[in-house]
């Protein structure tokens, strides 16, 4: 019963590190997602703000 409960306590900083990794990875891949739509954003303000002048 200790083996058990020594190995899942061994585990458990290696889940939580594993799961931070990951989250850290989606927060770049969305960051990254998020700048490319903003610069399309700004480039279609631009047009319309020429159109309009």
């Amino acid at each position: 019963m200790g083996i058990g409960i020594g190995f899942f306590l061994y585990l458990i900083p290696i889940i939580l590190l594993a799961l931070v990794i990951r989250w850290i990875r989606l927060i770049m891949l969305n960051s990254e997602k998020q700048v490319n739509q903003n610069k399309e954003i700004i480039k279609h303000l631009r047009e319309l703000n020429e159109k309009k002048d």
